[in-house]
């Protein structure tokens, strides 16, 4: 038995809903680590649709707990509205099921409004593209000293001591961009109102996880966003303010992973990134249109349409060695069904010097030219299948193509959105 972590290896969407929800059901435990509200996964289960931000997607399942960690920033209001909707589904949420870190930062009404007056005032390539609900300053401020954690919501004093210090710090800020300033009153208000409603599900996550490991609990941990938007290991500084990377999930809950742990990386069989930054491998015509009508490549909780192109092994290879990558889970490779010919990203030219990877200056990603490998596509559909056997012997040898490339396996192959459609190679909860 091992524990596994979920991490995208491109630019998020990747389609880790379905994968997650497919290893939910054998889990024990399942925790976020990282991220925030931004992060948007969608599950089917049965007739049901869910559409999650920040609770970990084991909370639709009965009998499985649901861990929210550190490395997560938590804004109150928009986890009791997540609540809510799931209790209107039929999803009940409590402390019983629900743990969030009391140590873990939160997200302020004021970290939405400086991170939409700084996505407002920049211009051209300053923009980022953010979804504008203060994951970013939220951030900003952990690493600061200055946030609000959960647990201060217990203690009245320190909570407005902190608030009025963190406001006359952000007002400084927004009034130098032209923005509303905040009022630390209001803000103490809101957030003893709130209070009452998010303190029964704080605890010490980390001695829970250990609780879980000593009793042989299964536990899975989630990721959001991908390998190409960590902070550090990314396309900065067109990134989150998060490490995405499977490491970020010990330094995210509290929980060593050198506990028998399997890094499943979930990998689109295209590409795709929604927001600015670099795209070597973007495609901006027919194909790119198709891919992206064919994919439903809107995001979940903006509905911005995502850019779409060629599958990018440079970038996953990147992906898989930062991230200790064991195995990844191909997905939506039926989109691909009816293309003449595929091509696959192997490199990069880049002002006449070939390059294997993407570097690191913001200034040669922008002019990086992806390499093409050229393969056969296939024209029998791919979707729905469910064995080796029922694909098309061209689209085998596109998967086993990407496997050298990127120097990882699949362990686990995604034919369409509906979670039984998918081929088991490696069952990563099993070392």
């Amino acid at each position: 038995m091992s524990n596994v972590v979920v991490v995208g290896s491109q630019w998020g969407d990747e389609g880790k809903g379905k994968i997650v929800d497919w290893l939910c059901e054998r889990a024990d435990v399942v925790v976020r680590f990282q991220g925030g509200h931004n992060a948007g996964h969608t599950l089917v289960i049965g007739n049901t649709t869910y559409k999650l931000s920040l609770l970990p997607s084991g909370v639709v399942r009965p009998g499985t707990l649901a861990v929210i960690g550190n490395g997560v920033v938590v804004d109150p209001w928009a986890l009791v509205a997540e609540i809510a909707r799931l209790k209107e589904q039929g999803v009940q949420v409590s402390p019983e099921n629900l743990k969030i870190a009391e140590n873990a930062a939160l997200i302020l009404p004021l970290h939405g409004a400086l991170d939409r007056a700084r996505e407002e005032g920049a211009r051209g390539p300053e923009k980022i593209g953010t979804t504008g609900r203060g994951i970013g300053p939220a951030y900003e401020d952990k690493v600061g000293r200055r946030a609000i954690r959960l647990c201060d919501l217990a203690d009245p004093e320190l909570l407005a001591a902190k608030v009025a210090a963190l406001v006359k710090h952000h007002n400084a800020l927004l009034a130098g961009l032209g923005a509303p300033t905040w009022e630390a009153g209001k803000l103490i208000a809101d957030l003893e109102a709130i209070a009452p409603a998010v303190l029964p599900y704080a605890d010490r996550v980390w001695s829970r996880l250990d609780e879980a490991s000593k009793a042989d609990k299964r536990i899975l941990f989630e990721g959001a966003q991908g390998a190409m938007l960590d902070v550090d290991h990314g396309t900065y500084p067109y990134v989150t303010s998060s490490n995405t990377v499977a490491g970020q999930a010990w330094a995210g809950s509290g929980f060593p992973l050198t506990k028998a742990t399997y890094v499943l990386g979930i990998t689109k069989a295209y590409t795709t990134r929604v927001g600015s930054g670099p795209f070597p491998s973007e495609l901006t015509d027919e194909i790119g249109e198709l891919l992206g009508k064919r994919g439903h490549e809107f995001g979940v909780v903006t509905g911005r349409k995502r850019r779409c192109g060629w599958f990018d092994a440079a970038l996953v290879r990147q992906a898989v060695k930062v991230g200790g990558i064991d195995g990844i889970a191909l997905t939506k490779i039926d989109v691909l069904d009816g293309l003449k010919e595929l091509k696959i990203c192997t490199g990069y030219e880049i002002e006449g010097r070939h390059y294997d990877h993407l570097p690191a200056l913001s200034a040669l990603q922008a002019k990086a030219t992806p390499v093409y490998e050229t393969l056969e596509g296939w024209s029998d559909s791919t979707q729905g299948a469910r064995s080796w056997a029922e694909l098309p012997a061209t689209c085998i040898k596109y998967v086993r193509r990407l496997e050298e490339l990127i120097e990882a396996p699949v362990a686990l192959l995604s034919t369409s959105p509906e979670r039984d459609d998918t081929i088991l190679v490696k069952d990563p909860f099993t070392r």
